[in-house]
Formats: C-alpha cells, structure tokens, sequence
C-alpha cells in the first residue's frame, strides 16, 4: 500500500511541479506581448495535463477495480478511499 502511495505521489508530484512552472512562464511570456512563446508552452502545459488526467485516471480505475474489492480489511479499504 505504502509503496503504490510514495510512488504515485512521486510521478504527479513531478508532473504538478512542471505544470506550475510552464504557467509561470507563460504568464510571464503573456505580460510581454511574446505569443509566438506563449503558443508553444500553452503546447507544453496541456501536455502535461494530459499526463496529469491520464495518470489519475489510471490510478482511481486500479483503486477502484481491483485494490478496494480485495481488500481485506477496514483499514485497507479505508486507505485506498483516503
């Protein structure tokens, strides 16, 4: 359970950090008029949007079609809702 946890939060926590960078300097490239860079990290960030929703998709269907129907117990069960 731990493991599947750290890791998960490992692989999105990298995405959501990226995220907020390509809108930071895409607010940035806005403020200076620049929309030929604008374009392409608006590209980039929905990009990483994509991976964000694909990754949580991923994770909720694993959760909910396999891990919460075999778990054993209330803590487990409870864990995988949290």
């Amino acid at each position: 359970r731990n493991l599947l946890s750290v890791g998960y939060k490992n692989v999105i926590g990298a995405r959501r950090a990226s995220w907020r960078i390509f809108s930071s300097i895409e607010q940035k490239e806005e403020g200076r008029g620049n929309e030929h860079n604008v374009k392409k990290i608006k590209e980039y960030r929905q990009k990483v949007e994509s991976e964000l929703n694909k990754i949580c998709n991923d994770i909720m269907t694993v959760i909910d079609e396999h891990l919460i129907p075999s778990a054993t117990g209330g803590e487990s069960t409870v864990f995988y809702y949290k």
